[in-house]
C-alpha cells in the first residue's frame, strides 16, 4: 500500500510538471506564450496520457510474465507478440510507399492484426496442456519469425523515403501522437489489464510449482488464455500507437520488487504505476535533450537505459548461480 501511495504521489508530480517542460516551457503562473492552451491540450496532454497508458500496460504485461514463466529475464517481446505487431505496422507503411490506398486506420489495424496473429498462433502452438518450456519457445519461434519477415520487407522497402519512415517508427516514440491514438490505445491496454488482473491468484499459486498449482485448482490453459490476451491486447495497442519501446516490461517489475512481499499478484498494480511514471519521466527528458536532428527517440532512450540495465542483472544471477 505504501509503496502504491508513493508511486502515485511520484505521477501527480511528473505529469504536471511533463506538460509544462519542453523546448517551449510553459509557465502556468506567468503565461507568456499566447498559444500556450494549444500546445498543452493539443500536443502534450495527449502524449502524456499515451505516455501513461503505454507504461501502465508495458510494466504490467512483464510483471505477468516474469510471474508466469518465474524468470526474472522475461520480458513481453518474449512472447513475439510485440514483433509481430511491429510486422503489421510495417506492412502498413511498406503498402503505403509502394502506392496502394491506404488510410490513417491502416497501421494500427494491421498492428493489432499482427498482435492477434500472433496470440492465435501461440495458443495453438502451446496445446491444450502445453507447459511454460514449450509456451516460451513458441513465443521465441514467433518472434524469431517475425523479425525476419520484418527484415524482408525493408530490404525490399519501395523507396528510401519508405526505408527511412519504417526504420524511424520502429524506433519508438510517442512524438507527434494526438487523442486520435489515446481512444485507440487506452481502451485496448484496459481491456488487457483487466485479463492480466485475473491472472494474479494463479501466479501465486504457480510459485510453489505446477503440480502444486493444479492441486490448488488452477487450470493451464484457462491461465495461458487469459495471459495470451491481456499481453496481446496491452503489448499491441503500444506497438499500434507508439512503435517498438523496450526493456519497460523488464526493468519496472524489478524497480518495485523489492518493496513488495514478492508475491506475482502484489506486484502487478506498482508495475503498472511504475510502468506509467517511467515513460513520463523518460518522455519528457527526451524532449528538454538538446540534439541537433531533434529529439531522442523514446524507444532509444529506453534501450540506452535498458541494455546496461539487463547486463547487470545477468552478472547478478551469475553470481549468484556461482
Amino acid at each position: 500500500m505504501r509503496l502504491n501511495l508513493a508511486l502515485l504521489a511520484a505521477l501527480v508530480v511528473a505529469v504536471p510538471l511533463a506538460l509544462l517542460a519542453g523546448r517551449v516551457w510553459i509557465d502556468p503562473l506567468h503565461p507568456t506564450i499566447a498559444n500556450a492552451p494549444l500546445i498543452l491540450a493539443g500536443l502534450r496532454a495527449p502524449r502524456v496520457v499515451l505516455a501513461l497508458v503505454v507504461g501502465a500496460g508495458l510494466g504490467t504485461s512483464g510483471a505477468v510474465m516474469q510471474g508466469y514463466l518465474r524468470n526474472p529475464l522475461a520480458d513481453p517481446g518474449l512472447f513475439g507478440i510485440a514483433p509481430s505487431a511491429a510486422l503489421g505496422a510495417v506492412l502498413s507503411l511498406w503498402l503505403g510507399a509502394a502506392g496502394v490506398p491506404t488510410g490513417w486506420w491502416a497501421l494500427p489495424a494491421l498492428a493489432l492484426a499482427g498482435a492477434g496473429g500472433a496470440m492465435a498462433l501461440l495458443s495453438l502452438i502451446a496445446g491444450r496442456e502445453g507447459g511454460v518450456a514449450l509456451f516460451t519457445l513458441a513465443g521465441m519461434m514467433i518472434a524469431s519469425l517475425s523479425g525476419a519477415l520484418m527484415s524482408l520487407a525493408i530490404s525490399l522497402a519501395p523507396s528510401p523515403f519508405a526505408l527511412s519512415e519504417i526504420v524511424t517508427w520502429l524506433m519508438g516514440a510517442l512524438a507527434d501522437r494526438g487523442w486520435s491514438e489515446v481512444w485507440l490505445g487506452a481502451p485496448l491496454t484496459a481491456l488487457g489489464l483487466a485479463c492480466l488482473w485475473r491472472t494474479g491468484p494463479s501466479l501465486d499459486a504457480l510459485t510453489l510449482g505446477e503440480a502444486a498449482a493444479r492441486s490448488l485448482g488452477v487450470e493451464p490453459r484457462r491461465l495461458q488464455s487469459w495471459i495470451i490476451a491481456g499481453v496481446g491486447l496491452t503489448v499491441g495497442a503500444s506497438v499500434a500507437v507508439a512503435g517498438i519501446i523496450g526493456f519497460v516490461g523488464l526493468m519496472v517489475p524489478h524497480f518495485v520488487r523489492p518493496f513488495t512481499d514478492r508475491r506475482p499478484s502484489s506486484l502487478l498494480l506498482p508495475s503498472a504505476l511504475g510502468g506509467a511514471l517511467l515513460l513520463v519521466v523518460a518522455d519528457s527528458l527526451c524532449r528538454l535533450l538538446p540534439l541537433a536532428g531533434g529529439e531522442l527517440r523514446l524507444g532509444i532512450a529506453l534501450s540506452l537505459l535498458g541494455a546496461p540495465f539487463f547486463l547487470a542483472l545477468l552478472l547478478r544471477l551469475r553470481r549468484g548461480l556461482a
